[in-house]
């Protein structure tokens, strides 16, 4: 089992140094002609930090000012002249708030030929954020948003309307300069309006929408909250231009050349995996299970972002989930593992990327008097797998692609 882990760690490490931002930012700003006015960095979102090296690198004294916004821990150092602020994920906190007001301030009475350099990556939805409501409101409707098993799109269709800058409205606060907005997707299809809540993209998503996800997910609003849900979201912008960088389909394409070169033949499932945690686990220890006379050694591979239906109050991420839920059929297996982890080395409210599971960890917990059906009911996966050995460390990556999911069957 030893070389199995190491194999997984091999495979998590190689495809996270590929999804890196570096060379995409650059190549994004040899496509841009800013004119000849200022340059306002604004960077947002878990891969903030390492977006705006990458841009200072590239222009330096060309920017005149900044402001980065990220995630706690997943700054490395002043760059420049910016301003340099890490705050709350996934729910807004005091330096979110601090730091949006900040940024808004930079780009404050520009003129027509200024130029605003928007970065923005995945977790802007938290660290870039000037509510409607009470600061107090906007934490609570977050946190039963995160709760209630409603994907990333979802969430960001009601989360747009609570805000003075998603949804559009900060490439509206930067008129008339022109925003060159460059995105790291972290949402299957990269739909533009939703990655961060789309603070520089016009929104697709209706009221009626807003209303009914409100409503599905039982989502509990005071009046004033209920009374934006019916205002509507900007539908047009003419000051922006936008570069997609950066994709999931680089995740697992690299984590399969990695497996290939450790022996292993890949199978490429999905890059678009969206299911509970939970569900997807099992699917892929079903699938080992229905390998199990292989003679050749063989990588699974998929990618996406999965939800987590809170019925417990344990620790742990969607990524984890996926791990431990595969701990059961896997038990029924030999030499075989599932991993899953977090591209920005983040899972949940957790400083653990992801997990590892395989064909004994079922039985070490249940030695230990831990039964994963238990633990999954209360969503405890970190401290399980804190238990035998199974949390996968990575520390901030400097990037956000969605999650890479892995099984694999050694022979």
């Amino acid at each position: 089992m030893h070389s199995l882990r190491q194999d997984a760690d091999k495979i998590i490490s190689a495809a996270i140094k590929a999804a890196l931002p570096d060379s995409a930012v650059k190549e994004a700003l040899g496509k841009i002609q800013f004119s000849q006015g200022r340059v306002i960095l604004v960077a947002a979102g878990k891969a903030a930090w390492q977006m705006a090296k990458a841009a200072w690198d590239a222009l330096s004294e060309r920017i005149d000012s900044g402001v980065v916004v990220t995630k706690y821990d997943h700054s490395k150092g002043q760059i420049g002249n910016l301003e340099i602020f890490e705050a709350g994920h996934p729910v807004s906190d005091a330096n979110s708030f601090k730091a949006t007001e900040r940024a808004l301030e930079c780009v404050k009475n520009l003129k027509k030929e200024d130029n605003v350099l928007f970065l923005l990556s995945g977790g802007g939805s938290a660290l870039f954020e000037k509510p409607l409501v009470s600061e107090e409101e906007i934490q609570s409707i977050n946190k039963q948003l995160l709760a209630s098993g409603a994907s990333i799109v979802e969430m960001n269709t009601v989360r747009k309307r609570l805000s003075s800058v998603k949804g559009g409205k900060f490439a509206f606060s930067c008129l008339p300069a022109h925003v060159y907005s460059i995105i790291l997707s972290d949402i299957i299809g990269d739909p533009l309006d939703m990655i961060a809540s789309g603070p520089a993209y016009p929104d697709s998503s209706t009221c009626e929408q807003a209303a009914s996800i409100i409503s599905h997910y039982n989502i509990s609003l005071s009046k004033e909250a209920s009374l934006l849900m019916a205002k509507e979201t900007p539908k047009k912008l003419e000051n922006v231009t936008t570069y997609v960088t950066g994709s999931v389909k680089q995740l697992c394409k690299t984590a399969m050349k990695t497996a290939e070169d450790l022996g292993y033949e890949p199978v490429f499932l999905s890059a678009c995996l969206e299911c509970e945690a939970r569900d997807a686990g099992s699917f892929l220890a079903s699938i080992a299970r229905d390998h199990q006379d292989t003679k050749k050694s063989l990588a699974f591979v998929a990618g996406g972002e999965t939800v987590v239906h809170l019925t417990g109050k344990g620790l742990g991420g969607r990524n984890q989930e996926i791990a431990l839920s595969a701990s059961e059929g896997l038990s029924m297996c030999r030499d075989s593992c599932v991993f899953s982890v977090g591209s920005d080395g983040t899972d949940g409210p957790t400083d653990a990327a992801g997990g590892y599971c395989d064909q004994e960890t079922e039985e070490k917990l249940r030695n230990k008097g831990i039964l994963v059906k238990n633990v999954l009911a209360d969503n405890d996966a970190y401290h399980a797998l804190r238990e035998c050995g199974g949390l996968i460390f990575t520390g901030a990556t400097g990037t956000n692609v969605n999650d890479l999911t892995v099984l694999l069957i050694k022979r």
